[in-house]
Parts: structure tokens; C-alpha cells; sequence
């Protein structure tokens, strides 16, 4: 974790979990678009043409097992190259927390999309882009040794890109509905910041007791 951001950060987990609820109460058990996805599209149907389908589905495919496992390497292998074992941690447990925990939470919620068996709420694909957004721009504030304004700039503003991007496609192909995107963008916001931090505590007690720990 990057410290001077940490306590604002936190901040920000508590009010992406109140959204999450929030949406999942909503939406529990609906099987159409709601008032707020209206606003933006159709997402009941793709809605884009060449070449913008082949860049959403290019998108799509990182958040798919063989091109996230991909993806997730190419980032440890580059924290790794900057020294950075603390944040390359991030990025696997990050990523695996958001997943596994969205993936929970559309078995309790049941929001479907495109008929009965397609879970949507909250989106995983935007889940895991946002917890790598995140994890990577969380090393860069530390690299660069920013302050906490600039560091909670740089990470809110990375997590916006990375989860917008991913949103984008999700909604352009009509897998998820726009609020779905949402979730998933905010249950990122919840976990990877407590993630971090507990792999801090955890590094800080591994070198209290004498074990060489690398930031």
C-alpha cells in the first residue's frame, strides 16, 4: 500500500461497499435493464460495429482465464524487474479476491442478463481490471513518492481508466448491464486496498520477526 493514501482509501472502500449493497438490493433477482442502465444504452444487445467489436472483444478476452492468467504474469514479471515483491503479491490477490468475490455475490444477488443461468451482478471482468488498475498504480505512487493527494489522484484515476475500459466493452457486447459495471468497479475498490494492507501487516510482522521482507 501506498501509506499516505491509505487512510483515504479506506474512505473510499467504505463508500464503494455502501454502492455495492446498495445496487444489489436494487437489482436483486431482476431479469431486465433498470431505470439507471436506460440513461446510457441498450445493453440488452450488442450495440457497436467493426472496428469497436473487435477491440471489445479483445478487451473481453483479458478478463477470460487464459488472457487474465496472461495478463497477470506479464504484471508480476514487471513488479518482480522493479523490486517490488509487496506489489506484485497485490496484483495476484487483488485480482483473485475481486473475482471470487463477485462471483459470490451474483449467486446471492441473481441478477440475470439474457435469460435464466447468466449471472450479472456484479460484473467480474470490470472487477479484475479495476483490481489491477489499482494494484499497478499503488506501486507507481510509491515509486514515484507521491503525496497522499497525488497518490489518491493517481490511483482513483487508474482504476476509473482501467475500469471504464473494461466496463465499456462488457456493456458494448451486451454481457452486463452498465449498473452491473458499476458493482464491479466498486467491489474492486473495496478489496484491493484492504488486501493491501493486510499484506503490509503481514510483511511487517514477517520482518518484526527477523525475515527478510522486500518492499
Amino acid at each position: 500500500m501506498h501509506r499516505p493514501s491509505r487512510a483515504p482509501l479506506g474512505l473510499v472502500a467504505a463508500l464503494a461497499a455502501v454502492v455495492v449493497a446498495v445496487l444489489a438490493v436494487m437489482y436483486a433477482d431482476h431479469t431486465a435493464p433498470g431505470t439507471v442502465d436506460r440513461w446510457f444504452i441498450d445493453p440488452t444487445a450488442d450495440s457497436v460495429g467493426q472496428p469497436w467489436r473487435r477491440i471489445a472483444l479483445g478487451l473481453d478476452f483479458l478478463g477470460e482465464p487464459v488472457g487474465s492468467v496472461a495478463l497477470v504474469v506479464l504484471l508480476v514479471a514487471g513488479c518482480l524487474l522493479l523490486r517490488r515483491p509487496r506489489s506484485a503479491a497485490l496484483v495476484v490477490a487483488g485480482a483473485v479476491v475481486s473475482v471470487v468475490a463477485t462471483t459470490l455475490v451474483k449467486h446471492v444477488v441473481g441478477r440475470t442478463i439474457h435469460g435464466p443461468g447468466n449471472l450479472s451482478y456484479p460484473s467480474g471482468h470490470t472487477a479484475f481490471a479495476t483490481a489491477l488498475a489499482v494494484a499497478l498504480a499503488l506501486c507507481a505512487a510509491g515509486l514515484l513518492g507521491l503525496g497522499r493527494a497525488a497518490g489518491l489522484a493517481l490511483v482513483l484515476g487508474v482504476a476509473l481508466a482501467g475500469g471504464a475500459t473494461m466496463g465499456w466493452a462488457q456493456v458494448a457486447l451486451g454481457a452486463h448491464y452498465p449498473t452491473d459495471v458499476l458493482g464491479g468497479w466498486c467491489t474492486a475498490l473495496v478489496l484491493v486496498p484492504a488486501t493491501g494492507w493486510l499484506i503490509d501487516r503481514t510483511a511487517g510482522r514477517m520482518s518484526g520477526a527477523g525475515l527478510p521482507v522486500r518492499h
